[in-house]
């Protein structure tokens, strides 16, 4: 089946509100327009477990985009040439990891790996991740092994309004921490994001995989025996 076209993602030039969440994102926020909806942050738009391939090398981005079920194109508008130029794609990061074995040698694909490494770490609180982390192995205890690290690291990155930096999840709420592994699930164990990519509204889309979610929450809610 042909892909279809990519979602945009544009990198603002003023400050921006979501008109989901209403979470004030700042200058330079990351925002896909939708009709009728407005201007929405990457969380509320469930883009936010994608990761950011920039422009540059054009057969690691072709390979990755082509692995990538789900992917964006990034746009920032330039004041010099009065228009939006693409700065990179947003994919899947098992389509990344798959392209770089592809294209380089494994000494390049290690290079790659610390350099993401580093600048990931940069943006995490270790010390808030392993915590939030420990709630989720707590009241999701069914979880494969070390999944709840995952759900953390992706939940806690201190930018694109991520859940994990809510007032509620920095205070390890329950609810807040429920949010989290349930977007995990969608994306991991579901079709969801083949959904958006044939261009599903993501609330159709999440009620097709509603039920394959409560099935994959209520096994991590039940310890492994």
């Amino acid at each position: 089946m042909k892909k279809s076209t990519d979602l945009k993602v544009f990198i603002s030039t003023r400050d921006s509100t979501c008109d989901e969440c209403r979470e004030e994102l700042g200058r330079k926020a990351w925002i896909t327009l939708v009709k009728e909806k407005g201007a929405l942050c990457l969380t509320c738009a469930d883009l936010d477990h994608l990761v950011f391939l920039p422009s540059g090398n054009a057969a690691l981005t072709r390979r990755a985009r082509k692995h990538s079920t789900l992917s964006a194109v990034v746009l920032k508008w330039s004041r010099a040439r009065k228009r939006y130029e693409r700065q990179g794609l947003l994919i899947e990061m098992t389509a990344l990891d798959r392209a770089e074995k592809e294209c380089f040698a494994d000494h390049d694909a290690r290079e790659r790996r610390r350099e993401r490494a580093a600048v990931r770490r940069a943006e995490m609180d270790s010390e808030y991740i392993e915590r939030f982390a420990k709630r989720v192995r707590e009241f999701y205890p069914g979880c494969p092994s070390k999944r709840e690290v995952e759900i953390a690291e992706h939940a806690c990155l201190k930018y694109g309004g991520r859940i994990g930096r809510t007032a509620a999840a920095k205070t390890f709420d329950k609810n807040a921490v429920r949010l989290a592994v349930i977007a995990h699930i969608r994306h991991t164990e579901t079709n969801y994001d083949s959904l958006l990519a044939r261009e599903y509204d993501r609330w159709d889309a999440r009620s097709v995989v509603k039920e394959d979610v409560e099935r994959v929450l209520e096994n991590w809610e039940v310890k492994d025996q």
